[in-house]
């Protein structure tokens, strides 16, 4: 019989299962709860906004979004958004979803950092952005009723929730500062690191090897 949380029925899928064993096995609490909430926020929103989304998918999606912030994920040299979706997609394809279902749920990983964009793209791609701008940001609370917000925190609580995910996009991403580049996280470096050094757009359009 599915969990059902808020309204929104938890696939009883083996993949699913999967999908729930391998995260809570290498995230800690913040990471695991926070990765839930935005499943559900996110499928919150989607049908509030009339929008049908695969739950399975929309399932890995908000549960692998953060990966890339874990040790056993985490890689030196490229955005942590990149580690969630790459290893979202092998996931995915190892269990017989297909090369779209598979590539939809990267971008939803990949983009999720990115305003706007997600949002026009597929359902499976616009839920895992629907569910942390709620869960990060606050976006858009009036869509999710009061019900609703108790029963999903009542599941999974967000205990210094501010706090502790900006630690947590701290600690993912401070060995690779370079990797934050045209993104908001370096907001995070910035913030927590006084000798973090932001690239300059402007400043590497002027310098760049082209002549004038």
């Amino acid at each position: 019989m599915p969990e059902v949380i808020a309204g929104i029925a938890i696939p009883d899928t083996d993949l699913v299962r999967e999908a729930t064993s391998l995260v809570r096995d290498v995230a800690d609490d913040t990471i695991f709860n926070h990765s839930r909430r935005v499943f559900l926020w996110g499928a919150l929103k989607s049908a509030a906004r009339g929008r049908e989304v695969d739950l399975e998918l929309a399932y890995v999606g908000g549960l692998f979004h953060d990966l890339g912030l874990t040790s056993a994920y985490a890689t030196k040299d490229r955005r942590f958004e990149l580690d969630g979706a790459e290893a979202a997609r092998t996931f995915l394809l190892e269990h017989g979803r297909s090369e779209q279902d598979s590539r939809n749920v990267w971008l939803a990983i990949a983009l999720h950092t990115t305003p706007e964009v997600p949002l026009h793209l597929a359902p499976e791609v616009a839920v895992v952005t629907l569910g942390v701008e709620t869960d990060v940001l606050g976006l858009d609370l009036g869509e999710i009723t009061e019900q609703q917000r108790t029963e999903v925190v009542a599941a999974h609580p967000r205990p210094d929730f501010k706090n502790r995910i900006l630690q947590a996009f701290y600690h993912g991403m401070a060995d690779r500062p370079d990797t934050t580049f045209g993104t908001m996280n370096d907001d995070v470096l910035a913030h927590f690191d006084p000798s973090f050094q932001r690239k300059d757009f402007v400043e590497i359009i002027q310098n760049n090897a082209w002549p004038e």
